[in-house]
C-alpha cells in the first residue's frame, strides 16, 4: 500500500469461540474496556482455524450497491481441536449456513452481528481436519460502520462508483480495498494477515464490462441476460485482505516478462499513453527478481488505474490497484513519472507483503518499509544515485516533518488503532532510513542475500521483523541485536551537535560529537577531511555515550570537514562553518546530492551579502542533476539586483535549452519572479509539450501582454488546472460568456485558493467570484471536485488542525446556499443530488 500524500478499533484476535467467552482468561492488557487504547498490547491474531481456500460466486446488485455472494471456504482447526467458527463479516445478511460434504450439504445453526458470524459446527474438529462451509449472503459495503484512516481514507472494502450512471463524466466502476481488515465487507473469512488461503472467483457482470481479480482468468461464460460470468483461478495462497476485484469499461494495453503477461488496465483516453506509464514495469520485475535472487512468483502482474480511490495504491496479488492520478499525458510524462516510484513500491510488495506477509500490523515493518525502500533501488538503478537520494531526503524529512514520529517504535505492539501503523515510520523511516543503513552496514551481497534468505526461509508463510534480523546474521555472520534493539525496537534518531578544532602544532583536526536527544545510539560515521579541494574519508564507530571525539592527520587547516559524509545515518546534525566552508563541500560532493543540497541550503542565506555564496549558488545551476538545478533555481533570490544580473543569463539559457522540462519550467517561474520582460523567451515555452513548461510560460506572457489572454485561453485544461494565476485572469471572460466547459478546471483552484488566500490575498480576492460562479452552477463534476478537494485535505491535515474543519464547513455552507438558490430558481434532480453530496461532505468534517 502507498498513499501519494503520505501515508487505519481493531479486534484482538479471531478465535472460534466470541471474544467474551475467554475475557477472563486473558491478561489485563488484552481486555476490550482498556481505557487508553494506545496502551493495549496488540498481539498476532490468534489462529484457531486455518484458511484453506476459498471460492466465490459474486453478482452485483448495482441499484442497491450490493453483492449476492455465495461462499465456498475450506478450514481446519489450527491445533486446538474445536466444534465453533468466527468469521469476520461486517454488515452482512447471512442467508444460509451449511456444511459440504461431497455433493451433500447439512444446514447449521449460526447467529452473527454487524461484525461477525459465528457457526456451531456438526461435530468437534480435530487437528489439520478440514471441512468446507457454504455460505450464502449479501454484501452491504455501504452499510459498513468502521473508519479509514489518513493512509486509506475509508474502509468499507467494495466501492461502486457511478454504479446508476447517473454522472456522464464518470464511468461505472467497482473496486475493493481489503488492506487492513475490509475484504471481510465484501467475504466472510478471518480476516487477519496472518491466514493465508488459494481462491477461485466467479464474477457474473454487464457483458459490455472487464473484470480483473488475483490469478488467472481461466473462463469466460455469456449468459442469455446480457451477462457475462468470468472464472479467475488462484491456486496460490495469500492473505485475505490481499483479495481483489475491479469492473470496468477498460482499454486492455497488454505487454510481457518473459512469458509472465503484464497488462495495463486503463481509460480509453489514456490508452495510448499506458506504456508510457507503465512499461518499465518489465524492467522492474527482472531487476528485482535478479537483485533478490528470487523470480518473481506469481502467474501474471496486472496493473489497474479506479476513481475515487481511497489511496495512492494497494499491492492486492497480481492486481495491483492505482488511483486515478496514475493515468498521465505526455505533457506531464515530459516532465517525469511522478508515480514511477509507486509502480516500483506495488511490485515489490510482491515478495515483501504478498509473499512474505507480516504476521501482526504491529510487524509492518516487513512489508512497507521494504517496498518503500524498493523506490530507492529503483531509482538508483534506472536513473542514478543522485535520483534515488533525492527521493531518500524527501522522505526523510517527511518523516521528520511530524514530531509524533520521533517517539514511536517502528515495530510496535500498543498503538490505538491498526491504521495507525500506515505512517512515516513504517514507511519513510523504515525503508529510506533504517534499511538504508543497515545495507550500507552490511554491504549489498550481504543485505540482498539476507532479504533472499528471508524471501525462502518464510515463502508463502508470515514473518516479523525478527525473521529480517536472523536471514542477515545468517547470511553475514554478524550480530545484529544491537542494531534492531535501537532502530526496530527503539524510536527517534541521533540528534548531533558537532564541533571542529584545528591544531596547528599537532597538525591533527579534532571532530566532537554530542549527542542531544535523551536515549543514546551507536552508529558508524563518515566523516570526510577535505584539504585543498580533496577528500580523505575516516570512517569512525560513534559510541552509545553523549561526547565521542575522534582526532584526525590533517597537513593544514581543512578546507572543511563534511560529517555523514556519505549521508548514511539517519540523524538530525547541528553544526557551525563559514561561507567558504559550505562552497567547498559543494564543490567535493560531486557524488553526494544531500551533501550539495544542504551545502546550498546554506548558502543562499548568505546570496545577499556574501560574493562566494551567491556564486557558489549561481555555478550550481549547471550542476549535473536536474534536481540540484531546480533546487539551486528555487532558492535563488529574485528580487535582488546583483542576482538578477548574475543568474539572468543563465536561467534564460536553462528556460530555452536545459534537457529537462521541469527545470525549464523552474527557470521560467524565477524568471517570471524576476520580473523578466524579454517576451519571446516565454513565447517559445508555449511551444513546448511539457505541461508545466507552458504554463509557467503562460503566466510570463500574460503578465508582458495582456492582450493574449484569449489566445492563452486556448491552452489544454491540464495546463490551465497548473496555473491559477492564468485562471484568475481568464474566470471574467468564461463568467461573462457563461462558458460552462470551463466550470471544471477552475473549480478546483477557486476552491482551493479560498482557504490559502492568506499565502497571495491579490490571488484569492481575484478568484473568489469564480467560487459563486461555479457551486451557483447546474454541474455535478465540478461539484465533486470541490467537495473531494476539501474532503480530501481535511482528511489529511484535519487532524494536526481542527480549524480546518471549521473553515471547510463554512465554505461548504456557502456552496450549499449557492445551490439552494440555484434550485429554487431552476429545479433539478442534478441540483438536489449536489446539495445532498455538499451536505454529506460537510458531515463527515465534523
Amino acid at each position: 500500500m502507498k498513499n501519494q500524500l503520505f501515508g487505519l478499533a481493531s479486534l484482538l484476535f479471531i478465535s472460534t469461540i466470541s471474544l467474551a467467552q475467554v475475557k477472563d482468561a486473558l491478561p489485563p492488557s488484552y481486555k476490550e474496556n482498556q481505557s487508553n487504547k494506545s496502551e493495549v498490547y496488540r498481539a498476532e491474531a490468534e489462529k484457531i482455524h486455518d484458511l484453506v481456500h476459498t471460492k466465490l460466486d459474486l453478482k452485483f446488485d448495482w441499484e442497491k450497491e450490493q453483492v449476492n455472494g455465495e461462499a465456498w471456504i475450506t478450514l481446519k482447526p489450527h491445533f486446538y481441536s474445536t466444534n465453533k467458527l468466527t468469521l469476520d463479516a461486517k454488515a452482512m445478511l447471512i442467508h444460509d449456513v451449511e456444511l459440504v460434504k461431497g455433493n451433500a450439504k447439512s444446514k447449521l445453526k449460526f447467529t452473527n452481528d454487524d461484525q461477525q458470524l459465528f457457526i456451531d459446527l456438526d461435530k468437534t474438529y480435530k487437528r489439520n481436519e478440514e471441512y468446507t462451509l457454504y455460505i450464502k449472503y449479501t454484501a452491504r459495503p455501504n452499510e459498513v460502520k468502521q473508519a479509514g484512516s489518513a493512509a486509506i481514507t475509508d474502509a468499507k472494502g467494495m466501492y461502486f462508483i457511478n454504479a446508476q450512471g447517473t454522472d456522464p463524466d464518470k464511468p461505472t466502476q467497482v473496486w475493493t480495498q481489503g488492506e487492513t481488515e475490509s475484504s471481510s465487507c465484501w467475504f466472510p473469512t478471518i480476516d487477519k494477515p496472518n491466514q493465508k488461503t488459494s481462491q477461485e472467483m466467479y464474477l457474473t457482470v454487464p457483458d459490455k464490462y472487464i473484470t480483473l481479480s488475483n490469478g488467472k482468468l481461466e473462463k469466460q461464460t455469456k449468459n442469455s441476460d446480457g451477462t457475462r460470468t468470468d472464472y479467475w483461478n488462484f491456486k496460490q495462497k495469500h492473505a485475505p485482505y490481499l483479495f481483489f476485484v475491479g469492473i470496468g469499461d477498460y482499454a486492455i494495453v497488454k505487454d510481457k516478462w518473459k512469458n509472465l503477461e503484464v497488462n495495463y488496465y486503463v481509460e480509453h483516453e489514456y490508452e495510448p499513453y499506458a506504456k508510457q506509464i507503465f512499461g518499465n514495469t518489465p524492467e522492474m520485475i527482472g531487476f528485482f527478481s535478479d537483485l533478490l535472487k528470487y523470480e518473481f512468483p506469481w502467474n501474471k502482474y496486472h496493473q489497474i488505474s479506479a476513481r475515487d480511490y481511497v489511496s495512492g495504491a494497494m499491492e492486492n496479488t497480481t492486481a495491483v490497484i492505482f488511483a486515478e492520478g496514475v493515468q498521465q499525458k505526455p505533457g506531464q510524462l515530459i516532465d517525469e513519472n511522478t508515480w514511477e516510484g509507486t509502480i516500483a513500491h506495488e511490485l515489490f510488495h510482491h515478495w515483501f507483503g504478498d509473499l512474505v506477509t507480516t504476521e501482526s500490523w504491529g510487524n509492518l515493518t516487513v512489508n512497507e518499509s521494504l517496498a518503500n525502500y524498493s523506490e530507492y533501488l529503483w531509482f538508483e538503478h534506472k536513473f542514478g544515485k543522485d535520483k534515488a537520494e533525492e527521493d531518500r531526503y524527501d522522505d526523510l524529512q517527511g518523516y521528520k516533518m511530524d514530531p509524533n514520529n520521533f517517539n514511536k517504535n517502528l515495530v510496535r505492539v500498543h498503538y490505538e488503532a491498526r491504521e495507525d501503523m500506515f505512517d512515516g515510520v513504517s514507511y519513510n523511516k523504515g525503508g529510506k532510513g533504517v534499511l538504508h543503513m543497515l545495507r550500507s552496514y552490511l554491504g549489498d551481497e550481504a543485505f540482498f542475500g539476507g532479504l533472499s534468505k528471508y524471501l525462502h526461509d518464510y515463502e508463502y508463510g508470515t514473518a516479523e521483523a525478527v525473521q529480517i534480523r536472523l536471514a542477515m546474521e545468517a547470511v553475514s555472520g554478524r550480530d545484529l541485536n544491537w542494531f534492531f534493539d535501537q532502530w526496530y525496537f527503539g524510536n527517534g534518531h541521533p540528534q548531533l551537535n558537532i564541533a571542529y578544532d584545528y591544531n596547528a602544532s599537532t597538525k591533527k583536526v579534532k571532530v566532537t560529537l554530542v549527542q542531544t536527544q535523551s536515549k543514546l545510539f551507536e552508529f558508524p560515521f563518515a566523516i570526510d577531511v577535505v584539504i585543498d579541494g580533496k577528500a580523505s574519508r575516516q570512517n569512525v564507530w560513534v559510541a552509545k555515550k553523549k561526547e565521542n571525539s575522534f582526532e584526525f592527520d590533517a597537513s593544514k587547516s581543512p578546507d572543511v570537514v563534511i560529517p555523514n559524509a556519505n549521508q548514511d545515518i539517519l540523524c538530525d546534525i547541528k553544526e557551525t562553518k563559514s561561507t567558504e566552508a559550505f562552497a567547498a563541500q559543494y564543490k567535493v560532493a560531486k557524488d553526494e546530492f544531500t551533501s550539495r543540497l544542504l551545502a546550498l541550503e546554506n548558502l543562499a542565506n548568505a546570496q545577499a551579502t556574501n560574493e562566494t555564496a551567491l556564486n557558489t549558488l549561481v555555478s550550481a545551476l549547471n550542476d549535473s542533476y536536474e534536481g540540484i538545478r531546480i533546487f539551486a533555481i528555487n532558492k535563488l533570490d529574485g528580487k535582488d539586483a546583483k542576482v538578477k544580473s548574475k543568474a539572468n543569463s543563465i536561467l534564460k539559457k536553462l528556460a530555452n535549452a536545459d534537457p529537462k522540462t521541469k527545470v525549464q519550467a523552474a527557470a521560467l517561474n524565477k524568471l517570471n519572479e524576476m520580473g523578466e520582460s524579454d517576451l519571446g523567451v516565454f513565447q517559445n515555452g508555449l511551444k513546448s509539450q511539457s505541461f508545466s513548461v507552458q504554463a509557467a510560460s503562460a503566466s510570463g506572457v500574460l503578465r508582458l501582454d495582456p492582450t493574449k489572454t484569449q489566445e492563452l485561453a486556448k491552452l489544454s485544461d491540464e495546463v490551465l488546472a497548473t496555473n491559477p494565476e492564468l485562471i484568475a485572469e481568464l474566470l471574467p471572460i468564461w463568467m461573462a460568456n457563461n462558458d460552462t466547459s470551463k466550470l471544471n478546471v477552475a473549480a478546483e483552484s477557486v476552491a482551493f485558493y479560498l482557504f490559502t488566500k492568506y499565502e497571495d490575498p491579490a490571488l484569492g480576492t481575484k478568484l473568489e467570484p469564480g467560487f459563486a460562479w461555479v457551486l451557483g452552477s447546474d454541474d455535478m463534476k465540478s461539484t465533486q471536485k470541490v467537495a473531494s478537494l476539501y474532503k480530501q485535505v481535511y482528511k489529511y491535515y484535519g487532524k494536526e488542525n481542527p480549524s480546518l474543519g471549521m473553515m471547510f464547513r463554512n465554505l461548504l455552507d456557502q456552496a450549499i446556499s449557492l445551490k439552494v438558490k440555484a434550485n429554487q430558481t431552476a429545479p433539478s434532480k442534478g441540483l438536489e443530488e449536489q446539495i445532498q453530496l455538499l451536505t454529506d461532505t460537510k458531515d463527515a468534517l465534523k
